[in-house]
C-alpha cells in the first residue's frame, strides 16, 4: 500500500461509518479518496453548489451554515475531525443548501458520492452506518430547534456548556461568541451578558475570549433540569 494509500486509510478510519471495515476493505475506500487541504477562512463549498462529494473532515475545524434572505448568518452545526458532511447529493440530485467553511487550517478527504454509492452496493453496511450517523444528526438537529423553542436563553446556553465540557471543568469554546450565539439563536450581545450572569452567579468562571470553568456543575444542571 502506497504512503499516500495509508494516509487515506488512517483518515478513514477514525470516521464511525468506516470504523467497522475490515483492513482490505479500508483499502478500497482510501483507493477512491482524495486529499486536499484548505486554510482558515477558505470555502468547502458554497450554497447552490453541486460539487456530488462528501467530505471526511481528518484536522482541523469547520462551520456549516446557511444565510437568510436578508444576509444573517445561520450556524447549522460545526464539524470535527472523524465527522463527514455535504450528505445532500448522496440521496439526490439536490444541490447544496448551506455553506461550509474551515475555522481553522484543516485537512480534508474527499470522496465522490458515485463512487461511494458504488462501493456502498458491495459492501451494504455502509450505507447503514451512514443513515445511521444521518439519523443522529436529525435528533441533534432537534433536540437544539426544542431548545431554541423552549428554553430561555440562560437555560439554551448552561445545557450548551454542560454538552461540550464533556465532563472537563475547563475547556475552551469551540466557537467565536458571534457563531456560538447564531448556533444558540440569540444576539452575540444576549450570549456575552448571560455567561457574564452565570459568572456573577457563581456557576462559572470566563477566561479571556473564549476559555470557560465550570466552578458549580452540580448547580449548572440543577439550573437547567429546574425548566422541565
Amino acid at each position: 500500500m502506497s504512503h499516500s494509500c495509508e494516509h487515506h486509510v488512517h483518515c478513514i478510519a477514525i470516521v464511525p461509518i468506516f470504523a467497522h471495515l475490515s483492513v482490505e476493505e479500508m483499502g478500497e475506500v482510501a483507493t477512491i479518496t482524495k486529499e486536499r487541504p484548505y486554510q482558515k477562512g477558505q470555502y468547502i463549498y458554497h450554497a447552490g453548489d453541486n460539487r456530488k462529494e462528501m467530505y471526511v473532515l481528518h484536522t482541523g475545524k469547520v462551520k456549516v451554515f446557511r444565510l437568510s434572505a436578508d444576509g444573517k448568518e445561520q450556524v447549522l452545526r460545526t464539524v470535527s475531525p472523524g465527522e463527514f458532511f455535504g450528505e445532500l447529493s448522496l440521496f439526490g440530485r439536490q444541490r447544496q443548501s448551506d455553506s461550509a467553511v474551515a475555522l481553522e487550517d484543516a485537512a480534508m478527504c474527499v470522496i465522490e458520492w458515485d463512487q461511494l454509492r458504488t462501493l456502498m452496493e458491495r459492501i451494504p453496511s455502509i450505507a447503514f452506518k451512514v443513515m445511521e450517523q444521518l439519523s443522529a444528526r436529525l435528533a441533534q438537529t432537534e433536540s437544539l430547534l426544542e431548545q431554541t423553542n423552549l428554553l430561555p436563553v440562560e437555560q439554551r446556553i448552561a445545557r450548551y456548556l454542560l454538552e461540550i465540557s464533556d465532563g472537563a471543568n475547563s475547556f475552551n469554546l469551540p466557537l467565536s461568541k458571534g457563531d456560538l450565539a447564531s448556533l444558540l439563536g440569540m444576539s452575540q450581545e444576549t450570549l456575552s451578558r448571560r455567561l457574564a450572569s452565570l459568572s456573577q452567579e457563581g456557576y462559572i468562571t470566563l477566561e479571556g475570549q473564549r476559555g470557560i470553568t465550570i466552578v458549580d456543575r452540580i448547580g449548572l444542571q440543577a439550573y437547567v433540569d429546574s425548566l422541565w
